[in-house]
């Protein structure tokens, strides 16, 4: 296919690359060309456009004969994107929401309708967390009869002198200055945020962590798709930390705190290969658990499955000089790509995707060095009405 990339930075840099070693003919486009240029690397022959996500006509100029458009923007340019794809009469994917419009679910299914019409195929939220996480719900909810909560986990740390940012400064900060969703008893709400904190045990070397609710977009869609009573996220680690301690001093208030300009740039891969070699950064980690509570036969039930990525340091062992969290989201926004389901049409969250494809995606994720591991345990009967 010949694709289009939007938005060359950490992650659709990265993601670039592995589409083209995929064999897909592929292009980007970034309003900053020279500084996606650096994260590309100088040998890549990649082309780049300038292109601003806000301008959709500039994007339909850029991406003309694509076969697929790839938004690696921030979410919130989706709608304006999706707009661009629906008139190049392409198909679409990005990795995540921006969930305004409607705060409990994920403004690109509002383009299913559209995307019919144009026998065209919209993959939403297909990256790690959401995407992975995403699948592993999906997959875990099947084994049972009935789900009675969904709980996500997320751990994000960061070893090093000053503040190393993992995302871009968009995503940081929306995360940081959104009020969290969660679904109770079959009803969406918003809580506060860094709320109900509790120590959850995370797989080794990483232990016990404090984790505290956080605005993810897994909420915007899993309730919608599979019939559960309750769901929320959580996100524990020094960088969510961080972004806790400057919300207690004040600091992310929209109106009147930090604007995206202080938090820390994204490194390239040259800026994060020296902080590494000079010690200023020493590791980065990065965990995601999926816990379902429901019931089989009448038994209470506990599924457990982890995603173990590898660490900065393996990353970097193996000539891999990016930031963590953006080669795992890239990752697996290829492995969507390769099985994308180009004969289907219409609007489709990774839990909707046919059986064969999710099952194909989790397969090659394996094979990309991430452990994804299940544990089925058994519930006391007043445990599990205490949950």
């Amino acid at each position: 296919m010949r694709i289009f990339v939007l938005g060359a930075g950490a992650t659709g840099s990265v993601l670039a690359q592995l589409l083209e070693r995929q064999g897909h003919e592929v292009s980007c486009g970034d309003r900053d060309p020279e500084r996606a240029r650096h994260f590309l690397g100088k040998s890549s022959t990649i082309p780049i456009a300038a292109v601003n996500a806000r301008n959709m006509r500039a994007i339909i100029r850029a991406a003309r004969g694509s076969h697929m458009l790839v938004n690696a923007s921030p979410a919130v340019f989706n709608e304006i994107i999706l707009r661009a794809a629906l008139h190049l009469r392409a198909h679409y994917l990005d990795m995540s929401a921006h969930l305004t419009r409607n705060p409990f679910k994920a403004e690109q299914l509002r383009f299913e309708k559209r995307f019919q019409q144009k026998n065209r195929a919209a993959l939403i939220l297909a990256g790690v967390a959401p995407g992975l996480t995403n699948l592993l719900v999906k997959r875990g909810a099947e084994q049972f009869d009935e789900v009675n909560a969904v709980e996500v986990r997320l751990y994000e740390n960061t070893e090093s002198d000053d503040p190393v940012s993992q995302w871009s400064p968009e995503a940081s900060f929306d995360e940081a200055t959104s009020r969290p969703r969660i679904y109770r008893n079959g009803r969406f709400a918003l809580a506060p945020r860094f709320g109900e904190r509790e120590k959850f045990r995370f797989p080794q070397p990483i232990g016990e962590v404090a984790v505290y609710l956080a605005a993810q977009d897994e909420v915007g869609t899993l309730p919608h798709f599979l019939k559960l009573r309750n769901m929320d996220v959580k996100i524990g680690g020094n960088e969510f930390e961080m972004l806790r301690r400057w919300y207690r001093q004040g600091k992310l208030s929209k109106a009147r705190g930090m604007r995206r300009a202080h938090f820390p740039a994204t490194l390239t891969p040259r800026q994060m290969k020296k902080l590494v070699k000079r010690g200023g950064l020493a590791n980065a980690r990065f965990a995601a658990v999926v816990l379902i509570r429901g019931t089989k036969d009448g038994e209470p039930l506990l599924l457990r499955t982890d995603a173990i990525f590898p660490s900065l340091f393996q990353l970097h062992r193996l000539g891999t000089a990016n930031s963590l969290i953006g080669w795992a989201t890239a990752q697996m926004a290829a492995l969507f790509v390769k099985h994308f389901p180009r004969d289907e049409a219409g609007v489709f969250a990774p839990e909707a995707l046919p059986a064969e494809i999710r099952k194909a995606i989790l397969k090659d994720a394996r094979a990309r060095g991430i452990r994804i591991l299940s544990k089925l345990s058994r519930l006391k009967k007043d445990e599990d009405a205490e949950d």
